[in-house]
């Protein structure tokens, strides 16, 4: 999560939709009183206690709402990019396999047994964009959403809405995968698709798979 006082704006970060691609085209922009809350690589938490100690920079926007002045979250600027579920799925599983060499080549059947794992499906990384990104009556509560699959175009957007010259975004941790459609069959597109029922509903996303 960023707050930007300088340029007005909040920026919720999303696992796996390239936050860190935007963090490092943003920090250089950062004025000093401006904040971030990231617990990967710089380890920085936001001044306001309630968020900080949810200690990871997946911050909500129900979590954000609740501690921030409500003037500051009516007059700033709030947005994030979102990704096909499908794809984010596949996506965090290879980062969180990165060190098992046992992952490769039993991909589906690790989904498919993860996704009975209470523990599992909690995990922030794993859980809802949706669920992230909506507010008390489960509707949105963004200025803008922009798409992973259209990430130039989303934050050149962003950009011109806050008054930023434009920069160019670089890959940053990515993870090694192939095509996210090879990986499913038809049982783990059933569960899958019934686990991110709201994000395929909210950001309208397809609920059929792109030919491998």
């Amino acid at each position: 999560m960023i707050v930007s006082h300088r340029h007005r704006f909040i920026f919720f970060a999303v696992p796996r939709t390239a936050t860190h691609a935007i963090r490092n085209a943003l920090q250089p922009l950062l004025g000093d009183e401006d904040w971030q809350q990231e617990a990967l690589r710089m380890r920085v938490r936001s001044p306001l206690p309630a968020l900080a100690r949810i200690g990871h920079g997946h911050v909500s926007v129900r979590e954000a709402r609740a501690a921030l002045p409500p003037d500051l979250w009516q007059s700033y600027f709030k947005f994030a990019v979102v990704r096909n579920p499908f794809d984010r799925f596949v996506s965090v599983c290879a980062m969180l396999n990165k060190r098992n060499p046992g992952y490769r080549g039993q991909e589906t059947a690790f989904m498919k047994r993860a996704l009975n794992v209470p523990r599992f499906r909690q995990r922030v990384l794993v859980r809802p964009q949706a669920e992230m990104l909506t507010g008390e009556d489960g509707q949105l509560d963004l200025d803008y959403v922009g798409r992973y699959e259209s990430l130039t175009q989303s934050f050149r957007e962003v950009c011109s809405r806050v008054g930023l010259t434009e920069c160019a975004l670089a890959i940053a941790n990515a993870t090694e995968h192939q095509p996210f459609s090879t990986y499913y069959d038809s049982d783990l597109k059933t569960r899958v698709s019934d686990f991110y029922r709201q994000d395929f509903a909210v950001f309208n996303y397809p609920t059929e798979l792109p030919c491998a």
